[in-house]
């Protein structure tokens, strides 16, 4: 039975879906995902395979993209995050992982026999991306902030300083958004006289609005970063997961491979790329400018601080670290982990004030913690 149209029974799944998917996104401060976005203007894209092939700076065959504002994209990502005027290159990923999975494929074919060290509080996908590309590694410990333990890196880079050095370092760990600092770990690698080495900036969620704080966290290229990599979904809005890889350019190009086939080259992890995620976040960034985003993470800074006061008022033991949207708790009831969907660990659990959220939300959350409290 194929008429071109959906069947009653298929229709009404699609329409429990959506009403599934409306009812799910009003109730969920647990995860780093804007909601705030309305891109009603691009919808008629929807109807045209856009694929962004190979390296968005190379001409390609296959014309149906968004090549342009991918490179408007990027240029802007390399502004706001210092990177040299001649020296930087990127594209839009898939998201944070694939990201992270580019700045340590470049890591290991400029240091075949690096060494990678990563904190114990570092996203679970780079550990997968790190087994992928069969590369040795040393885990450090954590300060109590979740932020990496820098005596415990000096420590073990000096036992296996014979090695090249590459860090992965998270600019916002995915529990308590602790971020370690670029310019220490320089500093340490300069006492040691590490000549070989590479620093990549995992900055999914608080990479994406770091440059607009006050003082400036050390995580940018000015920084001593040789890649950083950010989601796009999270503290910018969009619809499907992507994000944003910025290299160096003199890096990318001792590893870059032409492919007749689409006639250019495929400097990128996945070759077929998502059309459409770049031009949503060109009309984001256009959209807001860079004020506008700064807008967007002192509203967020100011409802995380909102939100720790109003935690501790009720008696909850919240924290959070300096200038970070994440306010971490004791975990709560199960019903309130279900029903604002909270990420939990080792018995604590955090919300994100995302750019969308409000006081509101945070007062109906506290008082049904603090209900809680009280039946205790």
């Amino acid at each position: 039975m194929s008429s071109n149209t959906l069947s009653p029974a298929d229709q009404k799944t699609l329409a429990e879906l959506l009403a599934q998917v409306q009812l799910n996104t009003t109730n969920f401060m647990g995860y780093p995902v804007s909601k705030d976005f309305d891109f009603m203007e691009l919808i008629p894209f929807l109807n045209y395979p856009m694929n962004n092939l190979g390296d968005p700076f190379v001409p390609c065959t296959y014309a149906v993209g968004s090549r342009e504002m991918e490179k408007e994209v990027i240029s802007f990502f390399a502004s706001l995050f210092r990177a040299e005027a001649d020296d930087w290159w990127g594209y839009v990923t898939n998201g944070g992982s694939e990201g992270n999975l580019y700045g340590l494929y470049l890591a290991r074919e400029l240091h075949p026999k690096g060494m990678v060290y990563y904190s114990e509080a570092t996203h679970y996908s780079v550990q997968k991306n790190i087994h992928l590309l069969n590369m040795p590694n040393i885990v450090i410990s954590t300060q109590e902030n979740g932020e990496i333990n820098y005596e415990d890196l000096e420590d073990t880079i000096r036992m296996n300083r014979h090695m090249p050095v590459i860090i992965m370092a998270n600019i916002g760990t995915t529990m308590t958004e602790a971020r370690d600092d670029i310019g220490k770990i320089k500093a340490i690698l300069k006492k040691l006289a590490i000549k070989n080495h590479y620093i990549h900036a995992d900055g999914a969620l608080s990479g994406s609005y770091s440059a607009f704080i006050e003082p400036r966290p050390a995580f940018d290229f000015a920084d001593g970063a040789d890649s950083i990599a950010i989601s796009g979904h999270k503290f910018f809005g969009s619809p499907m997961p992507c994000g944003v890889v910025v290299a160096k350019k003199s890096n990318r190009d001792r590893i870059a491979r032409s492919v007749a086939y689409i006639g250019s080259v495929d400097t990128t992890i996945t070759g077929s790329r998502n059309g459409h995620s770049p031009l949503f976040l060109w009309y984001t960034l256009k959209k807001y400018g860079v004020e506008g985003l700064r807008k967007r993470a002192l509203h967020s800074l100011a409802i995380a601080q909102y939100a720790e006061e109003k935690l501790q008022e009720i008696g909850v033991a919240a924290w959070r670290n300096p200038n970070t949207i994440t306010v971490n708790f004791p975990s709560p009831s199960a019903s309130i982990r279900q029903k604002w969907q909270l990420a939990s660990e080792n018995g604590g659990s955090h919300i994100i004030c995302m750019p969308n959220v409000q006081k509101e939300q945070i007062d109906q959350l506290v008082a049904e913690m603090a209900a809680e409290l009280i039946v205790a």
